[in-house]
């Protein structure tokens, strides 16, 4: 087919997410001519379908939950509370709606043109642009990710001097499993549902898994969580770990960890998912004879981890690299394999979180416009797990220390000794500094409870800025917060601990 149009621009970013919509926008601020292709909707999955309105769904969920156990502790009397479905999930959708309309706004404000469809990297400097194949807006299914790949005709051709790639990521699938969006769910699929499930089960103890645990499990929903790893949460430190799955326990959610998926079929009622025990690192393997098990639910999660969603990008004659599942970048430019082609955010790989693919995606744009942005820092990336207790951390976990021979020392205390807690009546898990045995460096923080998403920004700050745990002593903290609970940590680590 003919080509309908070609333009010009200094920039293509293809995808609209958090790598691609913030690296636009700098672009157009360093005073580039910017296009950002975007099959689906401006934000991406992260705003569309993960980040947002997945801590939207657990918003309601918390305060459901406080009404339902905690506000007689607090003396407050309710009568009967009662969960509405269709507005938990409707206004989830309204949310990310907003989000979404907001960046449409910041791009015209920035001049960025704004391209509908599906993009195809034919050369360097060169986008096609094809219709979207109806149904394959969602980057989270890898069929229709291979299907929107195939296009429907090519509609016009940009011409630039870079092109961006930012087409995040794609769910893993289990092999054999046949995913129909009602019985056996990817994520999108588990955060819209028409109606509520009695039981569910969730093939993933990672964040997804864990962050739709207590979502349906707040309201009612009988969950069930495998996960292959001996633990939840398994690049967590163990401690945190651990306080997790007492916490899941003791809230009703059945945890199986160390446990293998083998299969999973869709019965009479709902689905069948086998299990059997799983090989864990440094151990045997478990015997022929060691009996697994069936467990039965209405539906199905899975949720084991994401690959770059690249499917029909590009023709592998272009000669772009491509290393487990991820187009391979070099830092600290991006730069893939093929010259005038960078990729930031999922699609290069780990660690698949929205504020390092912003990050990468502001670096990238800066060094192309000349300038000499400071390089990430890639051991003070804060991880943050929202379910309830929150999980925060940066940094090594304790295990990873004994691992590189590092003497350290380690402060923790627990929000059970925190005034502030006890006022808001969350006294639930601890914040923990590992620091260094001899000088203080913070080599890593892990928290759990209430509200650590946010105080962990304090140490991404501390660490990143190579701050000692004397020094972050030495920060004065306002009484009574929360904040306390992180200055009494680095007190520990100096055996200095006040109110623990």
């Amino acid at each position: 087919m003919a080509e309908q149009s070609s333009e010009q621009f200094d920039l293509v970013v293809i995808g609209g997410g958090p790598a691609g919509y913030v690296g636009a926008i700098r672009a157009a601020q360093l005073g580039m001519k910017v296009a950002c292709v975007e099959r689906g909707q401006l934000g991406g999955v992260c705003l569309n379908w993960g980040c947002i309105p997945t801590k939207t769904l657990l918003a309601s969920a918390e305060f459901y939950h406080r009404l339902k156990h905690d506000a007689a502790g607090l003396g407050i009397e309710t009568s009967e509370v009662k969960h509405n479905w269709d507005r938990i999930i409707s206004r989830s959708r309204g949310v990310a709606g907003n989000l979404n309309r907001g960046i449409a706004g910041l791009f015209k404000k920035h001049k960025i043109t704004h391209v509908s469809g599906s993009a195809r990297i034919a050369a360097p400097g060169k986008v096609e642009v094809l219709k979207v194949v109806p149904g394959s807006e969602s980057s989270w299914d890898p069929k229709l990710a291979s299907a929107a790949a195939k296009g429907a005709g090519l509609e016009r051709t940009l011409l630039c001097k870079n092109i961006m790639i930012a087409t995040g990521a794609i769910a893993r699938t289990l092999p054999g499993v046949e995913y129909d969006g009602e019985r056996v769910l990817h994520a999108r699929d588990a955060m819209s549902l028409k109606e509520q499930p009695r039981s569910l089960i969730i093939i993933g103890g990672g964040a997804i898994g864990v962050e739709f645990a207590y979502f349906y499990n707040a309201f009612g929903t009988k969950v069930t969580i495998i996960e292959m790893i001996d633990r939840l949460l398994p690049i967590e430190d163990a401690e945190v770990s651990k306080a997790l799955e007492k916490s899941y326990k003791a809230a009703g959610i059945e945890v199986r960890t160390g446990m293998k998926t083998m299969s999973v079929k869709k019965s009479a009622t709902g689905v069948e998912v086998a299990i059997a025990p799983a090989t864990q690192p440094g151990q045997p393997a478990p015997s022929a004879a060691t009996a697994g098990e069936t467990l039965s639910a209405d539906k199905v999660l899975v949720a084991i981890g994401v690959k770059g969603n690249y499917e029909g990008l590009f023709d592998a004659k272009l000669g772009i690299e491509i290393f487990k599942d991820h187009i391979k970048a070099t830092r600290p430019a991006y730069q893939t394999s093929v010259k005038g082609i960078y990729a930031v955010g999922d699609v290069n790989g780990p660690p698949w979180l929205a504020h390092v693919a912003s990050d990468e995606a502001i670096v990238c744009v800066e060094q192309l416009a000349g300038l000499h942005p400071h390089p990430i820092d890639y051991d003070s990336i804060p991880g943050c797990t929202y379910c309830q207790p929150q999980v925060a951390s940066v940094g090594h976990t304790e295990a990873k220390c004994k691992e590189l021979g590092l003497a350290y020392k380690v402060g923790k205390f627990p929000f059970m000794a925190s005034g502030k807690a006890q006022a808001l009546g969350h006294t639930e898990g601890f914040i923990k500094i590992i620091s260094d045995d001899k000088h203080g460096e913070i080599l890593g923080v892990h928290m759990i409870g209430d509200n650590v998403t946010e105080l962990i920004a304090e140490m991404v700050l501390a660490k990143s800025s190579e701050l000692t745990v004397d020094e972050v002593i030495a920060a004065m903290h306002a009484h009574p917060t929360l904040s306390e609970a992180v200055h009494e940590a680095a007190l520990g680590t100096r055996g200095r601990m006040i109110h623990f």
